[in-house]
């Protein structure tokens, strides 16, 4: 609630926001890191996209508001309805859109792709881009955590789990989110694009 609210204010009066202007500084050139991850019959994952992993690819400096960096970032490449909060600690999965995550404080272990998918530890500074349909559960995190999420323009969100016997629909539409037009990074140049081409 206390980083909603912080987020509203930052908006309104621009404190700890960075000017788009200015996030070209703020972001460092990173390998993207792939993760391909099947479906298990469960967790449908992404038959086309690759889960992408960049590791600090934003510099928090200038006094900004990490978490606010990230809102900025994301909606400057397309990506809007942003939240900040931690991650859900049970399995579940969007169908109709990707999604974006920056790991704005603290430290998170995932484990995407399903029960017998793979654990990342991802820390402050980190993004990852998750194709709709790549399961991801919350296994362990710091006390301090906040991360700041975000989805690409055109998708619908819902959320899915196991639990909804829904496997083979969702199948169906996952496979008809298109792909974003601009990293949420590094924009219409990034390596998003061609990625998941």
């Amino acid at each position: 609630m206390l980083e909603s609210v912080k987020s509203v204010a930052e908006r309104i009066t621009g404190l700890g926001r960075p000017a788009r202007a200015d996030l070209a500084a703020l972001v460092t050139p990173r390998k993207a890191n792939t993760f391909r991850l099947r479906d298990d019959g469960e967790t449908p994952n992404n038959r086309k996209f690759p889960l992408v992993l960049y590791r600090s690819p934003v510099k928090f400096a200038g006094g900004y508001d990490p978490a606010a960096i990230f809102e900025a970032l994301f909606e400057s490449n397309g990506s809007g309805d942003g939240w900040r909060d931690g991650m859900y600690d049970w399995l579940h999965w969007h169908t109709g859109t990707h999604e974006v995550l920056g790991i704005a404080r603290g430290w998170l272990k995932v484990r995407f792709g399903g029960a017998r998918g793979r654990a990342l530890q991802v820390k402050a500074g980190d993004v990852l881009v998750l194709p709709a349909g790549i399961g991801h559960r919350r296994l362990l995190k710091s006390r301090d955590l906040l991360v700041v999420g975000a989805y690409p323009s055109g998708g619908t969100y819902d959320e899915k789990t196991p639990r909804d016997d829904a496997h083979d629909a969702s199948v169906r539409a996952i496979a008809l989110v298109r792909a974003p037009k601009q990293d949420p990074v590094y924009g219409r140049r990034g390596p998003l694009p061609r990625l998941w081409h």
